[in-house]
């Protein structure tokens, strides 16, 4: 049977280099799971693959979409899937590599039936966003589905968006779609998680931050900021220098924010990660342990065939 091989950690844990390395021993492309590396305008800020990178190895799902595309972890699955149909022909094992937790859940689980959603819909509770604010709309989401609202982050704005769509879309509450039954998959699949110390871990972020900076990560944020309003600038690095950019910060106080909350982030991420008991966890420097794993599961794999 195929092999889907899952590259995850949290963000600025190392992933990048790696996910090359692997690649090349493995003989097959990279399928990125950073769910605003697909965005083509977001390079600096989401520390997406270089020219270079994606010279050296083949990337599927960088940078196609533009920045008020709609896109979902639902439709992350279809596409994924379809694609790995695609390159499964040519190749025994593929490579997904990322830290988008519910991205990669949807590739690996499947994601709930929940429906699309229409143009009318969608417009219409961005207005009630735009006009009445976020704590108004949780409201909103309180009166429609109280279940769901008693345990979702209330400052979670893409969560609370989808939850209301989906209530108004379907006439049911949102919680009802959420069955978290795992769907069966035409492939194996082999998870590589990477860690660091917590103090490492946070000196690397620390230090990509001041990084992403010098590569002009202000100018990107200028370049983009008449779409602030689209989902894909409602993450950190870019939301918080809009604060510089509006006047509000300084930027030194803006560059720190962007620190602690990409710490943040990456403690919530490890959280997810760590309930998947399915996880083989390494230091990102032990590669050569990762790729003898790898080659002990594939054969374990080809074994199991016969």
């Amino acid at each position: 049977m195929k092999t889907l091989v899952v590259l995850l950690g949290p963000t600025g844990v190392g992933k990048t280099e790696l996910s090359l390395s692997l690649a090349e021993m493995l003989g097959c492309p990279i399928l990125n799971c950073d769910s605003r590396q697909l965005f083509a305008d977001l390079k600096i800020g989401t520390a997406a693959p270089t020219a270079e990178q994606q010279q050296r190895v083949r990337h599927y799902f960088v940078g196609i979409l533009n920045l008020d595309d709609y896109y979902s972890a639902a439709q992350y699955e279809a596409d994924v899937l379809q694609l790995t149909e695609q390159l499964f022909q040519t190749h025994d094992t593929l490579l997904l590599s990322g830290g988008s937790m519910m991205y990669i859940d949807a590739v690996c689980q499947g994601i709930d039936d929940i429906p699309t959603i229409s143009d009318e819909v969608r417009t219409q509770v961005k207005a009630m966003l735009h006009d009445e604010g976020l704590p108004a709309l949780a409201e909103r989401l309180r009166s429609l589905d109280p279940e769901y609202y008693a345990i979702v982050d209330k400052k979670n704005t893409r969560r609370i968006v989808h939850a209301v769509e989906v209530c108004y879309m379907s006439g049911q509450t949102y919680t009802s779609f959420r069955i978290r039954r795992s769907k069966q998959r035409p492939f194996r699949i082999i998870k590589v998680g990477l860690n660091r110390p917590r103090e490492e871990l946070f000196t690397r972020i620390n230090h990509r931050v001041d990084q992403m900076m010098q590569e002009g990560l202000l100018d990107e944020v200028r370049a983009h900021a008449s779409h602030r309003d689209s989902n894909a600038l409602n993450t950190v690095g870019y939301k918080e220098l809009l604060h510089v950019l509006d006047g509000e910060w300084p930027l030194d106080m803006a560059v720190e924010r962007i620190k602690k909350n990409t710490r943040v982030y990456a403690k919530k991420q490890l959280t997810w990660f760590r309930r998947d008991e399915s996880i083989r966890w390494f230091h990102p420097d032990e590669a050569e342990a990762i790729k003898e794993y790898l080659n002990l599961k594939l054969h374990e794999n080809i074994m199991a065939e016969d």
